[in-house]
């Protein structure tokens, strides 16, 4: 369980004695980029896991500090309280949580988490609710490995604070006062956390982040220019200024297509190529199979397949595979990250599962052309079909699904991308169990007025099935149950 409390006394003596060596150097970077924003505030409120992460605790931040800060006035940015994490990054340098890596490269997962909430008449402290929060983005970080970038959002379904708030998903950008800072194990930026509406979170992803903040960040009551989030908002910008705000983004759409180019989601696949019995296939994904996992090599490409979509007037490029986990020419762009609250599973129950067969060497799997797929997907993931095809496949651009609950990969990719193992003579192939799907433009707009259904967004009764016989293609949007046994 957490706690909260004021900084440790005997560091803030060390720095001001100028004993900086007695303090772990990533926490002091850290800290003094704080200083810099809150000279006055040398000892901030922090909540701390009491058991860290390190020794085998739940929560991976260390600390989250808690500032006040005052807005300004001039610019119409209203009083509120500053949360800035530590243990995103590398605060230590001796392996004990990230791997050192040198100064050069990102420090740990190369970013700390911050969050700006709008102080409340009366409040003579910080709320600790967002703590919480943080400590549960950090852990989808820690089991995933997926790092978060500038404009990717999360769906959260929750009010954040478990009110009964509208504010119920996220956005992210660059936190508008703390810079980026050198440490000696590595460079950290700072992304902010700012809580959107459902229906802001439906523009993000049918459009892109970017775009959807650029809209919060004009619109006072929904954030201003510095994004700060208020849990009473009970109006979206749509709402406030019904007219302007979804012209601009329908524009956005029309224009530039969807910058997401990739969720974490609850998906599966199965080759109905041949036989399910037959397990000397590692490429079949079946609900309930052991299916091989992926090379790191494999995991590493489907990684920069989450982090890269098209770049301005050139082709659409599935990167080539990498052993480096960070990326540093990504375009802006979006990343979706479905996320819920519920999630508690170790670091290593993500990609290395201890339920998962042997890790199948890169050299020994071959990309195998399949006859006929069906894809599954729970309603969420079903939901964004018609964004994959409208958004990105129109606009030569590509879109995958990586499981949540495994190694499974379902990429959807156009004919003008290049570097894919699909072909248009074989749609359909897979390496391991990431899957590619070729779709020409006139299939795509075939399965739109087929699938005009999932746009609604609506609960509706499930289990949903569309199929392309002549395509050999077959499309289940199943319930999250179904998804959610303990043998996927």
């Amino acid at each position: 369980m957490d706690e909260m409390r004021p900084s440790s006394a005997a560091a803030a003596a060390a720095a001001h004695l100028g004993l900086a060596s007695l303090f772990p150097p990533g926490l002091q970077a850290i800290y003094g980029e704080s200083r810099r924003l809150y000279p006055d505030q040398a000892n901030p409120l922090q909540v701390t896991a009491i058991v860290k992460y390190w020794l085998g605790g739940p929560d991976p931040l260390d600390y989250i500090s808690m500032y006040r800060n005052m807005g300004c006035p001039g610019q119409d940015i209203p009083e509120h309280w500053h949360y800035v994490s530590l243990g995103l990054s590398d605060l230590y340098g001796d392996n004990r949580v990230h791997e050192f890596t040198g100064q050069e490269g990102p420090s740990g997962f190369g970013f700390e988490l911050t969050f700006r909430l709008k102080r409340e008449a009366g409040e003579t402290g910080p709320p600790t609710w967002p703590a919480e929060l943080m400590q549960g983005l950090a852990r989808y970080v820690f089991q995933s490995e997926n790092t978060f970038c500038s404009g990717d959002h999360i769906s959260w379904h929750s009010p954040l604070d478990n009110s009964e708030s509208r504010i119920q998903h996220m956005l992210l950008t660059e936190d508008p006062q703390m810079l980026p800072v050198q440490t000696p194990f590595g460079h950290v930026s700072f992304l902010q956390i700012v809580g959107v509406c459902t229906e802001e979170l439906q523009a993000a992803q049918q459009w892109n982040g970017q775009g959807i903040l650029d809209l919060l960040r004009g619109v006072h009551i929904a954030g201003g220019p510095w994004l700060i989030t208020d849990m009473r908002r009970g109006e979206t910008i749509f709402e406030i200024d019904p007219h302007m705000q979804q012209e601009r983004v329908d524009k956005g759409i029309e224009t530039d297509g969807s910058n997401l180019s990739g969720v974490s989601a609850k998906c599966a696949w199965d080759d109905l190529s041949r036989p399910p019995e037959d397990e000397d296939d590692s490429r079949s994904i079946c609900i309930g199979s052991q299916p091989r996992r992926l090379s790191d090599k494999d995991t590493e490409q489907i990684r920069e397949a989450l982090r890269k979509g098209l770049e301005i007037n050139s082709k659409s490029v599935l990167p080539p595979i990498s052993s480096q986990r960070h990326s540093q020419d990504r375009p802006q762009q979006s990343v979706g990250h479905f996320q819920t609250q519920q999630t508690s599973r170790s670091r290593k129950g993500s990609l290395e599962s201890e339920s998962s067969a042997a890790i199948v060497p890169h050299e020994l799997v071959r990309t195998r052309q399949l006859e006929s797929v069906h894809l599954k997907f729970n309603q969420e993931s079903g939901t964004l079909l018609p964004l994959c095809l409208r958004g990105r496949l129109l606009h030569g651009r590509h879109f995958t699904y990586k499981s949540i609950n495994g190694d499974t990969a379902i990429t959807f990719v156009s004919t003008g991308v290049e570097g894919a193992f699909a072909t248009e003579e074989h749609p359909y192939a897979a390496h391991g169990p990431w899957l590619q799907i070729l779709l020409t433009e006139e299939f795509v707009e075939q399965m739109l007025a087929e699938i005009q259904d999932l746009s609604t967004r609506e609960v509706s009764k499930l289990p949903k099935e569309y199929s392309w016989p002549d395509k050999k293609l077959k499309i289940s949007v199943l319930p999250d149950t179904v998804f959610d046994s303990p043998l996927q």
